[in-house]
């Protein structure tokens, strides 16, 4: 089995969503079926129909977190020295070379992934490049635009 790294926080946000998904929804869509039930012919009860669907969804997301988090290998960024090194987790203060634009990005899962709270995933062409390396070092990422070159200028394990 393939094992896919993943944060502490991420796993959280996960077994959150299960526990909400097992506790709350379940339950309510549940109860919303038998109430459609109750009103009698099934054929033309568009409640009963909706709440199917729901559970339909409802039940293939329970069965997609409880694999995803079967597959992770849980990593804890803060249990790891910061040696300067790029690594799974860490939060990367990078500098473009042409333009001396700063960025901050935190490598994640793929599940974890969002640009917009600058979260990227390891698995991107930006991450890819970056890890392993260290502060100082320039690097070359290929973007639709042409190659981008920046310098890491720290690394942080929060």
């Amino acid at each position: 089995m393939k094992r896919v790294p993943m944060t502490k926080e991420g796993a959280k946000q996960l077994e959150e969503e299960l526990q909400r998904l097992k506790t709350v929804e379940r339950p309510r869509i549940i109860n919303a079926i038998a109430e459609a039930r109750a009103h009698g012919d099934l054929k033309e009860n568009a409640e009963y129909h909706a709440a199917r669907e729901q559970q339909s969804f409802t039940e293939g997301r329970i069965r997609e977190i409880e694999s995803k988090l079967s597959e992770a290998q849980i990593i804890d960024i803060t249990q790891i020295p910061n040696s300067g090194k790029v690594i799974f987790g860490a939060t990367v203060d990078l500098i473009n070379s042409a333009t001396d634009e700063r960025l901050t990005f935190r490598i994640v899962g793929d599940d974890e992934a969002d640009v917009k709270a600058n979260k990227i995933s390891v698995s991107s062409p930006l991450a890819r490049a970056l890890i392993g390396k260290e502060e100082g070092d320039i690097v070359e990422v290929a973007t639709p635009g042409g190659k981008v070159s920046y310098e890491i200028d720290a690394t942080r394990h929060q």
